[in-house]
């Protein structure tokens, strides 16, 4: 997950993971290593963060974070990682 420290969207979705028994959530901190802001970039095309990856997957913020959840998707893509 690409993050930064003050983040209130980052906040909530590692909260929403932990909730979902994720336990190991690597945090890419762009805000300590600009170099990795263009990265995400690259891989992503977006700006802000959080931007998500369970696996290969790029979910998106965290907005498509709490889609998933609310659509009963989120589980099986957790489950698939």
């Amino acid at each position: 997950m690409y993050s930064t420290a003050v983040c209130p969207y980052c906040i909530r979705a590692e909260q929403l993971l932990k909730a979902k028994g994720v336990e190991n959530i690597e945090k890419i901190r762009i805000d300590l290593d600009p170099s990795q802001r263009a990265t995400m970039m690259q891989k992503t095309g977006r700006r802000t963060v959080p931007q998500i990856y369970i696996g290969e997957t790029h979910v998106g913020g965290f907005d498509d974070l709490h889609a998933l959840d609310r659509d009963g998707k989120l589980e099986p893509l957790l489950q698939s990682a």
